[in-house]
């Protein structure tokens, strides 16, 4: 038998252990088990993460394919605040929201992906994308109009990272492809802030180095994360040595027509749609 490449077409299906993940049958009493659990996780930490989701060799076609797109990726290097918008000048100079630091991240975006891709075509389809909103408790959810934020791969190589900072969306959902060598870390603070309190003095205390609640999240290719990172401060440690880091980001919102602004585009992919 004749093994597939990263560009032959497969079904969706046969990349992930339905066995444990039995995401098909969403009234079956195995997947609303599973779907408890995981808003269970999401509650109770504000992340959900599910090993194994991809079967090793499945991991194994999309690293294939995430390496021969490698090369097509923009990489970015921005300054910002962990809440990712520009600090009023009232704030005191050694206000969290005036703390800055570098990101750094290679991504391919959505247009980039042949129509032929396994990851694209995972994302495309509808049963997982049903299985999420099952898992994060929502009605229905809508893939990203984006033509190049709807389906990302984080290609993040020597010295890149993710600086603290807060999502401006309400959940995130990536699977985990390639770890570095070392660095890369998935570092968050669970729910280290709510609707009615910034929580200013513990945010400030982690920008200045405490480890204090800080969870870490183990790149374990083929991993499942469902992330809601709206009130959970996180972060990519910086990425060491040549293995580069690959990470597919899959963008889902519940309301339908949903893209970046021309600036995100800008910062992001360098250029716009």
């Amino acid at each position: 038998m004749q093994t597939k490449t990263a560009k032959e077409n497969c079904s969706p299906a046969d990349l992930i252990d339905l066995e444990r993940y039995p995401i098909l049958e969403l009234n079956g009493d195995a997947t609303r088990e599973l779907t408890r659990h995981c808003r269970d996780q999401l509650d109770r930490t504000g992340a959900c993460e599910l090993p194994g989701f991809l079967k090793p060799d499945a991991v194994a076609m999309l690293v294939r394919e995430a390496d021969s797109l490698a090369a097509r990726a923009y990489h970015s290097v921005v300054t910002g605040t962990p809440y990712l918008e520009a600090p009023d000048a009232s704030w005191p100079n050694d206000h969290p929201r005036k703390f800055f630091e570098p990101t750094s991240v290679g991504v391919v975006a959505y247009d980039q992906f042949p129509g032929d891709s396994p990851m694209r075509q995972l994302f495309e389809w509808d049963p997982l994308m049903e299985f999420i909103a099952a898992a994060l408790k929502k009605d229905r959810l809508f893939r990203y109009a984006d033509p190049m934020g709807a389906l990302n791969l984080a290609v993040m190589g020597n010295g890149e990272r993710l600086h603290w900072h807060y999502d401006q969306t309400d959940f995130v959902t990536s699977i985990a492809l390639r770890p570095s060598e070392a660095g890369g870390d998935f570092e968050y603070v669970p729910l280290i802030r709510s609707a009615t309190d910034e929580n200013y003095p513990r945010v400030q205390r982690l920008l200045e180095g405490s480890s204090e609640e800080v969870v870490r999240v183990a790149m374990n290719p083929g991993t499942l994360l469902l992330f809601e990172g709206r009130n959970s401060i996180h972060r990519v440690t910086p990425i060491v040595g040549q293995t580069t880091r690959l990470v597919a980001l899959l963008a889902y919102d519940t309301k339908p027509g949903t893209r970046s602004s021309k600036g995100l585009q800008m910062a992001r992919y360098g250029r716009v749609a």
